[in-house]
């Protein structure tokens, strides 16, 4: 199990944890390394358990997910966090992913797509349930509005038009198959690409990347 992922469960109720600790600990390669019933005792465990992954319930007593996932994410931005609510409001969303999140899924999230999900942000990209994509930009559509400024253009300018072209697809939400597809690259290509962008932007993932393209006037809310 020395290259399990390791994951730590946070939910105010004992029988979503069980529940989640019986799907994650019937797949090989993944470790539920502990619990916690609330966002106080999930950083004390983060701290000391050093999870690779965190999934995180959104509405709990006293420190809610939102606040400890943005306290975990500062103090230790190597841990990613996946929140799982049964929520789908756009602010629940929004506020996950601007504390830091590397995902958002909804609690109803079927067990293949779960193990995908832990997966996918353990590798460094970023996932959001599908039904809440477009009520998610349209939340943030406001504060997103085009920035044109010397600084937006800076950053811009420091891609090459190849990562320019990849940037905007992975905007649209396109995977790294399909980008890989649009511009008749090889996905470990495309991979590169992908590393080299958030690099050179000062992102920490995908999602970070998302809303940066969507601020800068990149790609568009329709």
């Amino acid at each position: 199990m020395t290259d399990a992922v390791r994951v730590l469960l946070v939910d105010d109720q004992h029988l979503v944890r069980m529940g989640f600790r019986m799907v994650l600990e019937a797949e090989p390669g993944i470790e539920v390394v502990g619990e916690a019933g609330d966002g106080a005792q999930a950083l004390e465990l983060v701290t000391r358990l050093v999870p690779d992954v965190v999934l995180m319930d959104v509405r709990m007593p006293g420190v809610d997910g939102i606040e400890a996932t943005e306290r975990i994410t500062t103090r230790l931005p190597g841990t990613r966090v996946l929140v799982l609510t049964t929520y789908d409001l756009d602010e629940y969303a929004f506020g996950a992913l601007r504390a830091g999140a590397s995902g958002f899924l909804l609690k109803d999230t079927r067990p293949a797509e779960l193990l995908s999900a832990i997966r996918s942000v353990v590798n460094g990209d970023a996932v959001v349930a599908p039904r809440i994509t477009a009520k998610l930009i349209e939340y943030a559509a406001p504060h997103l509005a085009a920035d044109r400024s010397a600084e937006a253009d800076e950053a811009l300018q420091a891609l090459t038009a190849r990562e320019r072209d990849v940037f905007r697809l992975m905007a649209e939400g396109a995977t790294n198959s399909e980008v890989a597809a649009a511009l008749f690259l090889s996905e470990s290509t495309v991979k590169t690409h992908v590393g080299r962008i958030l690099l050179k932007l000062g992102l920490r993932d995908r999602v970070q990347a998302v809303i940066l393209a969507y601020r800068l006037g990149v790609v568009r809310p329709e």
